[in-house]
């Protein structure tokens, strides 16, 4: 492998990356996981380096993977909550002696540390759709050091590829496995749109059959799209859109039923800024939940997958989510899913960073 490719290079998505880079990527990771399982440990790989991470949203998985990927590399993470320092923020957006201008604190961070992370999307960006995508970059242009997207309003890099490799983990092979990324139901409709977006990208990318299944009002972004279909035909794969939830799931190979917004949620241009629109199309798709009859329209050996946290009892019923039992046919696989986010943010950590 040709480190010299990857170091210094921001992770802020799939699609700034090629085909054989994300293969690498996934090698290393699975590398880096055998080792852990039998006690070989890596933690001369980035000794004595930094992470910043900055979260403007909560978080368990990824603030607890990265950490602990950092520790078990040698290294160490910085957790800063933007409410306890000066928020960072673009210009134009500032408030007096409440926020710091983006560019200055990317390049003082830069001084200090080997990367910084950083997850936002939603309420800290009022819902507009890019906005946090938009602030990510305007790290990436005055930072001297790689920029890592741990989930923005459009990407959510690091999931897809714990997606990916837990697929390629059960079935050994991305080629004829039929990957369906389904909208599920949730009672809250202020759900972004990165993880569908990223998984699909990565599905396609990797030559899965990728079915996207969601109500018309569910749509996500063109461009994304574009890029999947572009995959699709690289791969000699197929990806498909689909508006009917039990018949997309037939005969499928990976179910990934969640939630994410409505269209309206958004502010304009995008949407409309209305949320009793945006949850009233949501409350009107409350069957499209992952059941017992659901996983059986799928292969017999089929898995759940769900980023989490789900929400259970309206994205899923608790005989799925907690049917892990590989001898039962269909299964979750959820937190193996969930692991694999330390081992492939090891992995691009360590080839960046």
């Amino acid at each position: 492998m040709r480190t010299d490719t990857f170091r210094g290079r921001d992770f802020i998505t799939l699609l700034d990356w090629s085909k054989e880079e994300v293969e690498q990527i996934l090698d290393l990771a699975l590398d880096l996981k055998r080792d852990r399982a039998i006690g070989q440990y890596h933690d001369h790989l980035l000794r004595a380096k930094t992470l910043f991470m900055i979260f403007y949203n909560q978080s368990l998985r990824t603030r607890n993977s990265f950490e602990a990927g950092m520790h078990q590399m040698g290294g160490h993470a910085h957790f800063l909550d933007p409410s306890k320092i000066y928020t960072p923020a673009l210009e134009g957006k500032e408030v007096a002696y409440s926020t710091e201008r983006v560019s200055d604190v990317a390049r003082v961070l830069s001084r200090m540390g080997e990367a910084i992370a950083i997850r936002c999307y939603g309420d800290p960006v009022d819902w507009e759709y890019g906005g946090a995508n938009a602030l990510l970059h305007e790290f990436a242009r005055w930072s001297d050091i790689p920029i890592l997207n741990m989930e923005d309003d459009k990407y959510h890099p690091f999931q897809a590829l714990a997606d990916v490799l837990t697929v390629k983990e059960k079935f050994g092979t991305f080629k004829g496995t039929k990957f369906v990324m389904s909208w599920a139901y949730s009672p809250s409709a202020h759900k972004p749109r990165a993880v569908p977006q990223s998984a699909i990208i990565a599905a396609s990318m990797m030559g899965c059959d990728t079915v996207l299944a969601h109500p018309p009002e569910m749509a996500l972004d063109p461009e994304i799209i574009a890029a999947c279909q572009q995959y699709a035909e690289m791969n000699g794969s197929s990806f498909e859109i689909s508006h009917d939830f039990m018949a997309a799931a037939e005969g499928a190979h990976v179910l990934y039923p969640k939630a994410w917004a409505a269209t309206p949620i958004f502010k304009p241009p995008v949407g409309e800024d209305s949320l009793d629109k945006a949850q009233e199309i949501f409350d009107s798709y409350k069957d499209w939940k992952a059941t017992r009859e659901y996983m059986e329209q799928a292969d017999r050996n089929a898995i759940y997958m769900h980023c989490l946290p789900a929400d259970r009892a309206w994205e899923c019923s608790n005989e799925v989510i907690d049917n892990t039992d590989p001898k039962s046919g269909w299964r979750s696989v959820v937190y193996d899913e969930a692991e694999n986010r330390l081992h492939v943010q090891k992995a691009v950590m360590a080839l960046t960073m």
